[in-house]
């Protein structure tokens, strides 16, 4: 039977538990001459539970070396047996150069696998670590003292198997419960005058997602006992929405707010909440209408929307609307729209943008209809176009 119709999987992972251990000997001038096989050991050490200790011979290990070699080892200190694991021995440089003398079985392939040790006792080293002449002649050995350090893997079989039981988070309702806390009126300490209506809010959760709103009430000339506000310039159903954002983070529903079902008064909506939240300096809420309005983008709004991102600098969505404009789909229709009457009267400016688009979207073509198009958003614009503008679009 293949492995893809098991009735169950399983996986076992072999890796390493590691851990390090630092062994500071002071005085190491003194530890000479103890004898060959005679050590200075290390304080206990636990890793995955088991226990080691550094040993080190400043004499040697063996007698027949003539103290010509200081020896180290790592030694298993619990009552175990047949534990298999990876070491390195490191002795530092302490000039500050990163030279340390580094004896270790992590990072290279080891032919026979891990070291084993097989009880209480058993030891993994270097009879001839280093040479004494050597070492007392290096940075190894700064003030008498030298630093060792020590890591050891302990090799564990880890099972994955299937998980029959999991508990699974509900999702946040903050939010909701924020925006529960605004339509209770609980708490509520500001009161908005906008147009015919008025809104109940908290200073607090309004100062902490608007900085408009942080230094009108909490800034060095804000005033913290104002308990009313009137807003002007913005309608009921555009600030009604932009509350509920403040308080759910999310886009709201702008159908349920106003009571209207029509796209292209829902995307009027959206030019709207997006000047509000530009006033506001909401940065989520600017990105989110945004987006949308990127994506609902036709002949009959991108005028206004141009004429939008162009008054309050959304480049991003400035760039989008040229772009929109002056493909040859959609430039005629563009033109015919009463949107595009608005923009020719409210953003002169963006008009010479809009030609130089036209021009560079064109650049490439030589037909005589996409050179038609383009004489035609001059006439159609109405404006007499510098020089460079005139040659630019003979030229192309």
């Amino acid at each position: 039977m293949s492995a893809t119709n098991s009735d169950s999987v399983s996986t076992t992972v072999m890796e390493t538990v590691n851990g390090s251990h630092q062994f500071t000997i002071k005085g190491y001038s003194l530890a000479k001459g103890m004898s060959p096989g005679r050590y200075i050991q290390s304080d206990v050490f636990s890793v995955n539970g088991y226990d080691w200790v550094i040993y080190f011979y400043p004499d040697g290990k063996n007698p027949e070396e003539n103290s010509t070699y200081v020896s180290l080892f790592i030694a298993l200190a619990s009552d175990s047996s047949d534990i298999r694991a990876l070491f390195e021995l490191t002795l530092m440089d302490q000039s500050g150069r990163g030279r340390h003398k580094v004896h270790s079985h992590f990072d290279r392939a080891l032919e026979g696998g891990p070291y084993t040790l097989k009880y209480k006792g058993s030891m993994w080293g270097y009879k001839r670590f280093l040479r004494r002449t050597a070492l007392e002649a290096s940075d190894y050995l700064k003030d008498d003292c030298l630093i060792i350090n020590c890591t050891v893997g302990v090799v564990r079989a880890r099972l994955e198997g299937p998980k029959q039981f999991c508990i699974v988070p509900p999702p946040s309702n903050m939010g909701q419960g924020l925006k529960d806390l605004l339509d209770s009126e609980l708490g509520c300490d500001i009161i908005f005058q906008v147009g015919d209506e008025t809104y109940k809010a908290h200073k607090l959760i309004l100062a902490a997602r608007s900085p408009v709103f942080r230094a009108q009430f909490y800034g060095p000339v804000g005033n913290n006992s104002v308990d009313r506000v009137v807003i002007e310039d913005i309608e009921p159903s555009i600030f009604k929405a932009m509350l509920s954002f403040i308080y759910t983070d999310v886009l709201p529903d702008v159908h349920e707010i106003t009571g209207s079902t029509s796209t292209a008064s829902f995307t009027n909506m959206i030019q709207h909440l997006l000047a509000a939240a530009d006033l506001y300096d909401l940065g989520r809420l600017k990105i989110l209408c945004e987006a949308f309005l990127c994506e609902e983008l036709n002949v009959d709004n991108v005028a206004t929307t141009l004429a939008l991102a162009d008054q309050h600098q959304f480049l991003q969505l400035k760039a989008f609307c040229l772009k929109f404009v002056a493909s040859p789909a959609n430039l005629r229709a563009v033109m015919k729209s009463e949107g595009f009457k608005h923009l020719n009267q409210s953003c002169p400016s963006v008009l010479p943008e809009l030609l130089n688009t036209v021009a560079a979207a064109d650049k490439s073509s030589t037909s005589s209809g996409q050179s038609s198009k383009k004489r035609s958003v001059s006439s159609v614009l109405g404006c007499d176009t510098s020089a460079t503008n005139a040659r630019q679009v003979r030229r192309t």
